[in-house]
């Protein structure tokens, strides 16, 4: 039986939840956008709301709700977060927060609603994700444990393990994720909305192959711009810039909601900033701005591509403003290395002391920003504690191209090349194709003398994004430089040896004594023609003067 909502869209404010409630938002959130008021707009039907679609929310049915006339309401903001959660698609960040104060509202009454407590647990991941406000993971395992006790998975509730899932994801706990995950699809081998959240782990545990597997299941499953996106992705990762640049496009072009379009705009600009072309990428961002001011990500990238067109006050302030709105310790760390390349020492520094803070609060809310700590400390601070935290990385099978890179740097910065050189290598041999895995390859090679291809992947990293970083772009250059050009030589410079030359007829002052005298002597009668005169002479295919088929000299290619 439905159940009409109990206050239309456009009603008065309803009351604010207690404090106390366990699944109340914090009163001041990350970002500049607070919590819309909550609608009440639920149904029984919709409480019943629980697939987590894309490892963001559970998609559920949908109820429509008539005026007075019999014609359709418009959507309103929870309508909208549901539905895009049934398309796999991200729901707008105002349209998330009324979902949650929905939800929030319903379980106050409802406390064993397994699947609203799902729905609401979900929900707070890809809050926190996309606020970076990482108290909110807290709240989301919470939410998440109370709808297993409610109803276990094996009991049909794998909306919450879904959601654990996607919590493991989003606190870089990709073993977690991928047992969660995992555990679902044996369940529901059928079911599209598992592969983000296994595409998202095998990922980051460096698994190519299953993450291939699954992405390519989840596109026979799921149609449409979630399924280009996800391609995309793999494609990038494995380095086919152009099938990932083909396929990004299209879901640009088919993305018809802003944040999802804004999505698919912001992938563009990545893809041209890795491809060394920044006004483009300036103009990608640009426009997925323009789509969705909340798409914060894209001041970020702004700010990289702005930096590397020497725009730099208009990349300090995008840098402030992507900070303030989404504070991620990746973006710290490349403000102050920004600062520092001014010769900003002090505003470095500031940066980089929040970028501590920033790891420490979240260490604390159960995510693991080793990866960004470690750059930071192989460059920056201490290469023998970036090495450490790798290790642990990497036994923990955190085994991406991202890990293989840093760890292979940290070693080097710590005086272990030689061990440096084969997670160096690990992460140019998946394919990606990145500036500065190329250039910390590079400079690992020319460190141990191995100077041909340390001089062949500095030129890739100049070649591939010039303005790679503003500080390792320049010391690339540099160090392509000190290599000076190649010796000359080389299979490039080899050519078949000529056939040897005929041996020059000898002056008359040179014959042989025996032979001049010969000369002087009145010559002899011709003698009678013989059977053996008949022979015909050697051709000149085969004088010694040419060289045989079988010459070594004849069996060189150019």
């Amino acid at each position: 039986m439905d159940v009409m909502p109990q206050q239309g869209p456009d009603s008065g404010r309803s009351p604010e939840p207690s404090p106390q409630d366990p699944y109340v938002l914090p009163a001041e959130g990350a970002t500049a956008l607070p919590p819309p008021p909550p609608t009440l707009r639920t149904t029984l039907r919709r409480a019943a709301f629980g697939a987590v679609a894309a490892g963001v929310l559970l998609a559920g049915a949908l109820v429509a709700v008539d005026d007075e006339d019999g014609r359709p309401k418009e959507p309103g903001p929870v309508e909208r977060a549901e539905a895009a959660a049934t398309a796999g698609s991200p729901a707008s960040l105002s349209d998330l927060t009324a979902l949650i104060g929905d939800r929030q509202k319903w379980v106050e009454s409802h406390p064993k609603d397994a699947p609203s407590l799902a729905t609401l647990g979900t929900a707070y991941v890809e809050w926190a994700r996309r606020s970076a406000d990482t108290a909110y993971y807290a709240r989301a395992e919470q939410a998440l444990k109370h709808s297993l006790e409610a109803q276990s998975g094996e009991r049909g509730n794998g909306a919450a393990w879904l959601g654990l899932a996607a919590l493991a994801n989003a606190r870089h706990d990709f073993l977690a994720a991928k047992r969660w995950g995992e555990t679902v699809k044996k369940q529901q081998p059928k079911a599209w909305n598992v592969y983000p959240v296994l595409i998202d782990a095998y990922t980051g545990l460096g698994d190519q192959k299953a993450a291939t597997a699954a992405t390519e299941t989840f596109g026979e499953l799921r149609k449409g711009v979630p399924a280009l996106a996800r391609t995309a992705d793999l494609y990038r990762g494995n380095g086919w810039r152009e099938d990932a640049l083909a396929t990004a496009r299209e879901a640009a072009d088919r993305a018809t909601q802003p944040t999802e379009k804004a999505e698919a705009l912001h992938r563009l600009g990545e893809l041209a900033w890795e491809r060394g072309e920044p006004e483009e990428a300036v103009a990608q961002f640009d426009a997925a701005l323009r789509t969705d001011a909340a798409q914060y990500a894209s001041l970020a990238g702004r700010a990289r591509a702005l930096a590397a067109l020497d725009r730099t006050d208009e990349a300090l302030a995008a840098y402030q403003s992507a900070l303030e709105k989404l504070p991620r310790p990746q973006y710290a760390l490349e403000l102050g290395e920004l600062y520092e390349s001014l010769g900003l020492d002090g505003d470095a520094r500031t940066q980089y002391a929040k970028l501590r803070e920033m790891v420490a609060a979240a260490k604390k809310d159960g995510v693991d920003e080793s990866l960004v700590l470690a750059r930071f400390e192989a460059d920056h601070g201490d290469p023998a504690a970036a090495v450490e935290l790798l290790r642990a990385q990497w036994r923990g099978q955190h085994r991406s191209a991202a890990v293989a890179d840093a760890l292979g740097w940290a070693l080097h910065r710590s005086g272990k090349s030689e061990e440096g050189l084969e997670y160096a290598q690990l992460a140019a041999d998946t394919g990606v194709r990145n500036a500065s895995y190329a250039y910390h390859l590079g400079v690992i090679q020319r460190e141990l003398a191995d100077y041909g291809p340390a001089r062949r992947n500095l030129e890739q990293a100049v070649r591939t994004n010039p303005a790679f970083s503003p500080l390792a772009a320049p010391l690339a250059r540099e160090a392509l430089d000190a290599l000076g050009e190649p010796p000359p030589g080389g299979p490039g410079d080899m050519q078949p040896s000529p056939p040897p030359a005929p041996a020059p007829e000898p002056k008359p002052s040179e014959k042989p004594k025996q032979e001049r005298d010969q000369e002087k002597k009145p010559e002899a009668p011709a003698p009678a023609p013989s059977r053996t005169a008949a022979v015909k002479s050697p051709s000149p295919s085969a004088s010694p003067s040419a060289p045989s088929s079988a010459s070594p000299s004849a069996s060189k290619s150019p």
